[in-house]
């Protein structure tokens, strides 16, 4: 069953339910310290800070320093096509975000391309999926053909 939080917290996971985080009891001490009782084990939680666009917060249970990053269900379909939301400016390798056919190369080795040009038409499920360059660069390498199938996570075309 996938439930609809994912927490990763020092980089080991926990699936979160809304009837999980219901059954806490959580008493506000202050703005940034809470006691929660958790199956009959008690808690002293200190927010030491948070970061709201990042979704990380750094918080003290009981003496000990956690990093934390809470997903939702739209973080985790970003993880499962394999996407990424943000990220620099800077152009970076294209990968397939799923399987499927390449119809159409829409730039040649060693042109410019900036954030947001059209760089490669994947078909997957008999839709036309445009893939744009995530930042500027130049096309270094191309590694498929028009008319190739594609595997996710297959390299199609390298920028720098």
């Amino acid at each position: 069953m996938q439930y609809p939080f994912k927490i990763v917290v020092n980089e080991r996971v926990f699936d979160i339910s809304p009837e999980n985080a219901n059954s806490l009891d959580i008493n506000n001490v202050s703005d940034s310290v809470f006691h929660v009782l958790n199956n009959d084990k008690s808690f002293h939680i200190e927010l030491i800070n948070h970061d709201a666009s990042g979704k990380n917060t750094t918080v003290r249970i009981n003496g000990n320093t956690y990093s934390a990053k809470v997903c939702d269900k739209y973080d985790r379909l970003i993880d499962q096509l394999d996407m990424k939301v943000g990220g620099t400016q800077h152009a970076g390798d294209i990968k397939a975000p799923m399987p499927g056919l390449v119809l159409d190369i829409l730039v040649e080795v060693g042109q410019f391309v900036k954030k947001g040009d059209k760089i490669l038409i994947l078909e997957a499920m008999k839709m036309e999926n445009i893939i744009k360059a995530s930042g500027d660069g130049v096309i270094k390498v191309i590694h498929t053909t028009i008319g190739k199938p594609v595997e996710k996570g297959t390299l199609l075309i390298e920028v720098g």
